[in-house]
């Protein structure tokens, strides 16, 4: 493939350089060490059933040679888990070999957004020992406070020149009840409020850098789950960790949705969407189902199922948004069923070395939608194992992720003097 010309390079396009055959069989190495296909890195040899059942539940893994040399990436709960594994791989995409760029020449500059520095700062000296990368940088961050989430945005903002991709990692899960310092239940809170607040702050970034990218890693549970509105702190109800993990991963799906749907307006706030010109239709069978916030405008529904008949026709901002379920994988966030259920993890350590991804190999779809190329015209979709996947009906509902747009901008004070 021949690289990309100058003119690309300085529009900031995500780059595909010819990277050779001997940049690509290091790649590939690489990739099979991870993945366990070879029996000198330390991995348990598997009969060849085993192995292959392990490598079925391993998922896809991303090929794509995409280098992110001058490009910034920040990860949120990049310390740990797939963020560290997510942060490590964007930190070694540097240009190939034997090009215009020296040998020693990094990939991107990675800001690992930590709420623990004295961890953050640990991984990001692993990652730079790893890569060879010193542009991997650590900011504290945490997503339970919306004042955090303020100062880590200005504080990026003042010191930061782009932001090219935004992977929104971060998340907690079953975790015991409990309310962040501004009163919200932390699942909901840590997962989907303080990554709505903190995207909203940052769209300005993304939008002097595109094409960019804002990945939010959701989950299979949100199938079957609910947007609580009228009790989203299970204040008034019986607390259920499994039905509020469900809530904030769903909402991860429906904010990655409305997302996508508000940049191709090309709009300059999140919180108040754009102004373009709209085909507007409401044939005699549909019917009206409330107002928008469009100025002039009523959503409505055909057949009660179809969604909303609502289209722009403005060009679109070049800020595109994913979600994706990572697979389950054996990582710390599932410590709190583990502290609720100590015999569970004891029964379960071998079931779960053979049938639960490694941090790596969870990675790769956040590593996929963030490199890719050919997405473009992909923004909202859902991915899982590398591949674009249907969500539960539940996730593609427009009037409620409008909505829940809308609630969560009030519940997190965003307007647009931000």
């Amino acid at each position: 493939m021949p690289a990309v010309s100058p003119s690309s390079a300085r529009e900031g396009r995500f780059q595909r350089n010819d990277v050779g055959r001997d940049q690509v069989e290091q790649d590939r190495n690489i990739w099979r060490s991870h993945r366990g296909d070879s029996d000198h890195d330390g991995h348990v040899c598997l009969n060849p059933g085993l192995a292959l059942l392990r490598k079925w539940i391993s998922g896809g893994v991303c090929y794509s040679p995409a280098r992110l040399h001058r490009k910034t990436v920040l990860i949120t709960g990049a310390n740990t888990g797939i963020g560290k594994e997510t942060a490590r791989d964007m930190a070694r995409r540097g240009p190939p070999c034997g090009g215009t760029f020296p040998a020693a020449a990094p990939g991107a500059r990675v800001v690992m957004a930590c709420r623990d520095l004295t961890r953050g700062e640990k991984a990001a000296e692993e990652i730079r020992s790893s890569t060879g990368n010193s542009e991997v940088v650590v900011q504290q961050l945490d997503l339970a406070s919306f004042a955090s989430v303020r100062q880590f945005a200005k504080r990026y903002s003042e010191q930061e020149e782009r932001l090219d991709i935004l992977i929104n990692n971060a998340g907690v899960m079953m975790c015991p009840k409990g309310l962040t310092v501004d009163g919200f239940e932390t699942q909901f809170a840590v997962n989907h409020l303080g990554h709505f607040l903190l995207t909203n702050l940052l769209l300005g970034k993304l939008q002097k850098s595109t094409p960019s990218r804002v990945i939010t890693v959701s989950s299979l549970a949100h199938k079957g789950g609910k947007i609580h509105f009228d009790d989203l702190s299970f204040s008034k109800t019986t607390y259920n960790s499994l039905t509020s993990y469900r809530q904030s991963k769903l909402a991860n799906l429906l904010f990655a949705r409305e997302l996508a749907r508000r940049l191709k307006g090309g709009g300059p706030h999140l919180g108040h969407p754009p102004r373009p010109q709209y085909n507007y239709t409401h044939p005699s069978h549909d019917r009206t189902v409330g107002p928008s916030c469009f100025p002039g405008k009523r959503l409505v529904r055909k057949g009660g199922a179809e969604g909303i008949i609502l289209s722009a026709v403005c060009p679109g901002s070049g800020v595109m948004s994913f979600a994706l379920h990572p697979g389950v994988i054996r990582t710390e966030l599932g410590r709190h069923v583990e502290l609720q259920n100590p015999l569970l993890k004891v029964l379960l350590y071998i079931p779960a070395f053979l049938l639960l991804k490694t941090p790596w190999e969870g990675a790769q779809t956040s590593i996929y939608c963030a490199v890719t190329e050919g997405l473009e015209g992909k923004s909202g979709s859902y991915f899982s194992d590398c591949a674009l996947k249907k969500p539960a009906p539940e996730a593609q509902d427009d009037l409620v992720a409008l909505r829940l747009w809308e609630v969560s901008a009030q519940l997190v004070g965003y307007t647009q003097t931000d």
